[in-house]
């Protein structure tokens, strides 16, 4: 069983016991969190694909720890006239574990 859920302005695809990184959340470590926004659920017989989202159903997750990724370095560079330009980033995440799914 799996289900593709819409977070952060990006699509999983989760089954139960997966861990993923999302975008971060407003959410403390342990908290629970459910995810209404599902876009289609395939339970090993039927696939139920919502438009755009699968009415009644859910999934829902555990948060285990919020973070920030590995630093992306950031490079700008102008031929012939001696600009370079060198920013970080490093871009925050939270970790879930799927619980359920709905």
């Amino acid at each position: 069983m799996y289900a593709v859920i819409e977070t952060g302005g990006k699509q999983y695809k989760v089954s139960k016991d997966d861990v993923i990184r999302v975008e971060k959340l407003e959410q403390e470590e342990g908290a629970k969190v459910t995810f209404e926004q599902v876009l289609c659920v395939n339970d090993d017989q039927t696939l139920k694909i919502g438009a755009p989202y699968v009415d009644g159903a859910k999934v829902e997750a555990t948060v285990l720890k919020n973070g920030k990724g590995k630093k992306v370095i950031v490079y700008r560079f102008k031929r012939k006239s001696g600009y370079h330009k060198k920013n970080g980033h490093r871009q925050p995440f939270t970790e879930l574990r799927i619980d359920s799914i709905g």
